[in-house]
């Protein structure tokens, strides 16, 4: 999503903001009023991701109240965008009014959560399922449309304050800063994240007293690998999801470590792994990597390396799927 955008994003003016339900902005910090006037005309400067979270850095302002002098639309609780609109509530800010407005040091962040899209379009495209639209003014592509459609409503959007990184390196994949939004600043940094230091996630995880997938999930430590990718990893290395992290030796986490890079590097080359039609990038194209799982929802199939079946455990809630011969816990 973040390679997708950062063409379509980086330059752009936002023309118009409309929020169809405002349970998208749980994470914002006011109403939908008040992200609607301080992010219309606002400039995106980038799309940068740590993990799962990705944020696109808005421009400096010098004039304050320049911002939201638009058309500001406020859709919450109306039905979903498929359905025609004829009157939307439009408010006009007072002239006299001096808006809230986004600085260098502030940014829109968004969380996909269990089922969010962010979806690319023109100017006539709908998608059912939209909560928050975004018009964009593109300098070299033109008008365009960015849908944040969500099922489930468990992602959203904010306006949040970019802080210090803390360790002096660049924030997050994606640019150069060393700033990043508050909300995501307790997240760690992912093992395709050019500042990833491998010594210091390498100490900690020797620190940890647990089992080494509750750790590769642990967000405070590693962020960005997920269920399936852990699956995939460790089936890779041949570790055990249950190898507590006390008795796995620092060859054997280093290993695991480059199995993790390379796993996550091929899904992203294959645009990731979509089981149904609600994982897709921002053209709405399904990723195929699903095609490539040796291990995660292969339960009863042959191990691709010793041929015996791969089994599925109860773990956290979902599961854990391995290969009961080739991983063991040591």
């Amino acid at each position: 999503m973040r390679a997708g955008l950062e063409p379509a994003v980086t330059g752009a003016v936002v023309a118009s903001v409309t929020v169809f339900d405002e349970r998208s902005l749980r994470r914002h910090d006011g109403p939908s009023e008040d992200f609607i006037d301080r992010l219309t005309g606002a400039t995106l400067e980038g799309a940068v991701r740590r993990g799962k979270f990705l944020w696109l850095p808005l421009a400096d302002t010098d004039v304050v109240g320049s911002r939201g002098t638009g058309v500001t639309q406020s859709l919450a609780g109306l039905p979903h965008p498929s359905v025609r609109l004829p009157h939307p509530s439009v408010h006009l800010p007072h002239p006299s009014v001096h808006l809230p407005h986004p600085s260098a040091h502030e940014a829109v962040v968004l969380h996909l959560g269990m089922s969010g899209q962010v979806l690319l379009r023109d100017r006539r495209t709908d998608d059912a399922l939209t909560r928050i639209r975004l018009e964009l003014d593109h300098p070299v592509l033109g008008p365009l449309r960015l849908n944040f459609v969500d099922q489930r409503i468990f992602g959203s959007m904010s306006i949040d304050a970019l802080v210090p990184s803390g360790d002096d390196r660049a924030a997050g994949l994606g640019s150069d800063s060393r700033l990043i939004p508050a909300q995501v600043a307790h997240i760690a940094r992912d093992p395709l994240d050019p500042a990833f230091d491998d010594r210091h996630f390498l100490a900690r995880l020797a620190g940890k007293n647990t089992t080494i997938k509750r750790a590769m999930l642990d967000q405070t430590l590693v962020s960005g690998i997920g269920n399936i990718y852990a699956d995939e990893a460790l089936w890779a290395a041949r570790i055990h999801y249950d190898q507590p992290t006390t008795t796995l030796s620092r060859p054997r986490a280093k290993a695991l470590l480059v199995e993790v890079r390379a796993v996550l590097s091929r899904a992203l080359g294959e645009g990731g792994t979509s089981f149904d039609a609600q994982y897709v990038n921002v053209n709405g194209a399904s990723g195929y990597f699903s095609h490539s799982l040796n291990a995660y929802g292969r339960q009863g199939a042959a191990c691709p390396r010793c041929g015996r079946p791969i089994v599925r455990d109860q773990f956290m809630n979902r599961g854990a799927h391995y290969c009961p011969y080739c991983q063991r816990v040591r």
